[in-house]
C-alpha cells in the first residue's frame, strides 16, 4: 500500500515514514507543506492513503484541510486521513459531505496505540469512514439543533455519535449495553426525526448521518 504524508513537524513526520516503513508500508511521498504534496503527487502520482496535518505552512492555519477537499476532488477514490491536533470542522461539509468513503479524521493526542493508527490506515484504504468521537462530538455541536437534533433522545444521540464513527449496530450495542432489536429501533427513531432515509447498510449510513450533521 502507497501511503503519502504531509507533515510540517519533521521529527513527526519522519517518525511516521519510519513506523509505517517498518511495518511493510511503501511510503512513496513526505513532505512538509501543501504545495510540496500537489507537486509530489502530479510526479509521483496519487498515493492509497494521504496522511494530512490540519495546518501547515505558509499561514499554519487550513491548507491541509483545503490540500484534502482538492486531493478528493480531483481523485474521488483516494484515501485521505486528517492527523492533527485540531478539529477543523468549517471545511469538513466539504470533505465529509457528498462522499464519505475512505476518509478519516484522528486527533495526535489520542492515538496512543500505533496498531490503531495502522487500523485506521487500511480501513480508509478499504473505502471505510474512520472519525476520532471527539470529532463527532464537534460535528454534532456545529451542527446545534439545524437538522432536527434536538427532537434526539439522549440514548438516540449516543447512538447517533456511534453511527457517525463508523460502528456496526453489533458495536453500538456492546458500547451502550442495549440488545440488536434496541438498537435498531434507536437508528429507526433517529433517520425519522431526521428526515433521512434508512439503509440497510453501515457505510451508506455514516454517509447520510454525516452530510445531515454538516448540512
Amino acid at each position: 500500500m502507497k501511503i503519502g504524508i504531509a507533515e510540517d513537524v519533521a521529527i513527526l513526520r519522519d517518525a511516521l515514514a519510519e513506523a509505517l516503513t517498518a511495518r511493510g508500508f511503501d511510503v512513496c511521498i513526505a513532505v512538509g507543506d501543501a504545495d510540496a504534496l500537489r507537486k509530489e503527487i502530479e510526479h509521483q502520482g496519487v498515493p492509497d492513503v494521504t496522511i494530512i496535518d490540519v495546518r501547515m505552512p505558509p499561514t499554519n492555519s487550513d491548507e491541509g484541510v483545503r490540500a484534502a477537499i482538492e486531493l478528493r476532488q480531483r481523485h474521488p477514490g483516494a484515501g485521505v486521513l486528517i492527523f492533527s491536533q485540531y478539529v477543523e470542522t468549517s471545511h469538513a461539509h466539504q470533505l465529509f459531505g457528498s462522499n464519505a468513503a475512505g476518509v478519516g479524521y484522528l486527533l495526535k493526542d489520542r492515538v496512543g496505540d500505533v496498531r490503531e493508527f495502522i487500523s485506521a490506515i487500511e480501513r480508509i484504504a478499504n473505502g471505510e469512514t474512520v472519525l476520532d468521537p471527539d470529532v463527532v462530538s464537534a460535528l454534532i455541536r456545529v451542527a446545534g439543533g439545524r437538522f432536527g437534533l434536538e427532537t434526539l433522545t439522549p440514548r438516540e444521540r449516543d447512538v447517533l455519535a456511534l453511527m457517525a464513527e463508523g460502528h456496526s449496530n453489533t458495536s453500538i450495542a456492546a458500547k451502550v449495553s442495549l440488545s440488536i432489536g434496541g438498537i435498531e429501533k434507536n437508528i429507526a427513531s433517529v433517520f425519522t426525526k431526521l428526515g433521512l432515509e434508512q439503509s440497510n447498510t453501515t457505510h451508506q449510513r455514516v454517509l447520510a448521518v454525516l452530510r445531515y450533521l454538516q448540512g
